[in-house]
């Protein structure tokens, strides 16, 4: 008894703290909120839910646009274990904490000569919380982030830590690479690297039609290709980004989408215009939907109707703004369904006039690949995220896009990207995923009190 109030007198968690996600669309008020520094110091934690019989979230960089992350019971912050571990130049490897931010993560590995592959387009997200919930970019050769690691250490429920990877605990390493939370707490990850590598980015308008009739030949021409459709209208804006040789200013500005500015002139369009003029003009839309369509027009013709270059290294191009407080969804279709899954879309949104969506649609590819809960598990992929903006933290009425855009995905055979919000059971789970058993059977042996559960994940598995 001396023993165990010793041993919780060497944890603090915070009552009072309120949990929000980046974009503020979904919060929670945990009991207890924890920063642990040290393996012994989760262990404890873990200890401590379970004599109370409390359910335990942890969280990285709280930027999943759903409640993935939400708990009222315990709260474990990583951000302070986010030392990088271990750096194998032969193998070009590199092992790190769990809630190391990859924006910290890209400056160490540029030191050493290394870079990622493949980035989302925002770094200010923990290793281990980009692995579970699957997060993604596009280039139809490269697989979603969590397919960039190659082995890590989770500590369980019970409090045991293994070792996972393609050769040890296999079948528990195609789980946790895509774990949304509910396997126990990511202590470390292991990437496989690439050397350092800059990007030339070239973005250039064109029109829907064109992209969807020669999609083969846009895959082909870039590495990492996407495009942003502008809804209401045939307009989009083709990105191309691919590797080069040259190497441009380290933080050469885009206009439209692009790294931090580095000019007076590029800060009037990325945030005078790009930013704050479409705040107030989509604030007004709200009492006049019919301008979103006119907005999503003279903002294309604004910002994305001239070819723009930008050479930066990777990361850098990788990485973009993404503007202000947003509502999305990102779901992910069978590659072949791209061209009849959008023209659906625009066809309901052109015989829908009450419907307005705001732009962009941004369309991105995958590799397929063979983790059990990847959107992409076993087939190549198209990504199709729609969004809608919160001006001045606004909610604009989306229910019937979100529902026309679901219906339409699932027709299509898709799956949603985890870390946003969706409406889809456990039912929709068993017939998207081949391998969802597989996963549920070594989920129930990992945590079989559900300790790591929450409300969003009793909607997956329950």
């Amino acid at each position: 008894c001396c023993f165990s109030s010793r041993v919780f007198f060497q944890v603090h968690g915070q009552g009072g703290v309120k949990f929000q996600n980046w974009a503020k669309t979904y919060g929670s008020s945990p009991e207890l909120y924890f920063q642990p520094t040290s393996v012994e110091e989760i262990r404890e934690i873990l200890d401590m839910a379970r004599q109370r019989n409390k359910r335990v979230k942890v969280v990285g960089g709280g930027h999943s646009p759903s409640d993935i992350a939400c708990t009222d019971d315990f709260m474990i912050q990583m951000g302070k274990m986010n030392r990088v571990l271990k750096v194998d130049k032969e193998k070009q490897q590199v092992t790190v904490e769990g809630g190391i931010f990859l924006s910290d993560l890209n400056v160490e590995l540029s030191k050493h000569g290394l870079a990622l592959a493949n980035l989302g387009a925002v770094s200010e997200v923990a290793a281990a919380g980009v692995i579970g919930t699957g997060t993604h970019n596009t280039g139809i050769k490269h697989g979603i982030l969590p397919t960039q690691v190659v082995a890590l250490t989770l500590l369980t429920a019970s409090g045991e830590i293994l070792e996972c990877s393609e050769s040890i605990n296999v079948d528990i390493f195609q789980a946790a690479r895509l774990h949304l939370g509910c396997l126990g707490v990511v202590l470390t990850v292991t990437f496989q690297c690439v050397p350092q590598f800059h990007l030339h980015e070239v973005a250039f308008p064109s029109t829907l039609t064109e992209v969807l009739d020669h999609l083969e030949d846009h895959l082909k021409r870039s590495q990492y290709f996407r495009f942003l459709w502008f809804p209401h209208s045939e307009n989009v804006s083709v990105i191309y980004q691919d590797t080069t040789n040259k190497a441009g200013p380290m933080g050469a500005s885009m206009r439209g989408e692009g790294s931090p500015p580095s000019s007076s002139a590029s800060w009037l369009w990325d945030y005078a215009v790009g930013y704050y003029l479409l705040e107030f003009l989509l604030w007004i839309s709200t009492f006049v939907p019919s301008l979103v369509s006119w907005i999503n027009r003279f903002f294309f013709w604004l910002l994305f109707s001239s070819r723009v270059e930008n050479i930066a290294v990777s990361y850098k191009i990788f990485n973009y703004e993404c503007r202000f407080k947003q509502h999305v969804q990102d779901w992910a279709i069978p590659i072949e369904k791209t061209k009849e899954a959008l023209l659906e879309l625009k066809a309901a949104l052109e015989n829908n006039p009450k419907m307005v969506a705001h732009y962009p649609v941004e369309v991105r590819f995958a590799r397929g690949d063979e983790i059990w809960l990847s959107p992409c598990f076993q087939r190549d992929s198209c990504y199709m995220n729609i969004i809608m903006y919160r001006p001045y933290g606004k909610n604009v009425p989306r229910l019937n896009y979100w529902l026309t855009y679901e219906g339409i995905m699932k027709k299509h055979g898709g799956r949603p990207h985890w870390a946003k919000a969706h409406s889809c059971t456990r039912k929709d789970f068993e017939k998207m995923y081949p391998a969802f058993h597989k996963f549920c059977s070594v989920r129930e042996k990992l945590d079989p009190t559900g300790m790591f559960l929450n409300t969003y994940l009793e909607k997956v598995f329950y």
